[in-house]
């Protein structure tokens, strides 16, 4: 009599963790599946933060020129240069641009340089240069790179989120590539080799990146080819080389010399 009373508990048991298994597994790939979500958006947030903690590089005086060298800069006229142009310690005389040619201030350290529009300011020129190499330093001195030799050295037809970037040998931009970001994000490349961007190859900005916040940190030379278009801070351990027609919305920042050739170079404005 009790035998045939538990027969039925014994099934309504087993049915009931039959159903509870199947729901348990079920569970299971619901809560496998959110996991997978959360974690993704962890890693999305982690990455976000960890483009948000690199903060852009200081300038200080350096930041007001956009052309500022210390062995000279040479010119085939005629370019057009919106802002400061220094050059220190050499003469002024290794100042080579016409004042019709810039719309801003010509700082030289002595009373060469063009006659008609350069003004003499030793004091102001050093600091903008002892600037220049501290930027440089900070700029190449940053750890733990994001990306490391990005495309073997070629990165065109590449789109560039923010983060820091490290090549160890030379740098090569043969067809356009994208910078791409908000207002507030920071771009360093530290190049220590050579950079050189091919003719008529064009750096294009999306989604709000600022010119003012790229910095590209170069141990060697850097050379934007004919009608080309280049965007950010160039801070040069050598010569900046700008060929016949190229542009730039930046700054060029050379611890040797400046060549242009008919140019078209901006200070960011924002």
């Amino acid at each position: 009599m009790k035998l045939v009373k538990i027969i039925p508990i014994i099934a309504v048991l087993l049915v009931g963790v039959l159903s509870s298994c199947d729901s348990e597994n079920g569970f299971s790939e619901t809560v496998v599946a959110n996991l997978t979500k959360e974690t993704t958006a962890k890693h999305l947030d982690a990455d976000q933060s960890k483009s948000s903690e690199l903060k852009d590089v200081h300038l200080g005086v350096a930041g007001s020129f956009v052309i500022l060298s210390k062995s000279g800069v040479t010119d085939v006229y005629k370019s057009d240069v919106t802002g400061d142009v220094g050059t220190s310690p050499i003469t002024g005389a290794a100042l080579l641009l016409k004042c019709n040619e810039v719309t801003g201030t010509i700082y030289t350290v002595d009373a060469a340089g063009p006659i008609d529009c350069r003004i003499t300011d030793a004091t102001r020129l050093t600091t903008a240069v002892g600037d220049m190499q501290t930027a440089y330093t900070d700029a190449a001195g940053r750890p733990n790179p994001d990306f490391i030799n990005l495309g073997a050295g070629n990165i065109g037809g590449k789109i560039l989120t923010p983060g820091l970037y490290k090549w160890t040998s030379n740098l090569l931009i043969p067809t356009d590539i994208t910078i791409s970001g908000n207002s507030t994000d920071v771009w360093i490349f530290q190049v220590a080799g050579t950079l050189d961007m091919s003719s008529a190859v064009r750096i294009t900005l999306a989604g709000g990146a600022l010119s003012k916040n790229i910095f590209w940190q170069t141990a060697g030379a850097v050379t934007l080819g004919t009608t080309s278009h280049f965007e950010g801070n160039i801070l040069g351990k050598t010569g900046i080389n700008l060929k016949t027609g190229a542009s730039i919305n930046g700054r060029m920042l050379a611890q040797t010399a400046v060549t242009l050739q008919m140019n078209t170079v901006v200070l960011p404005s924002h």
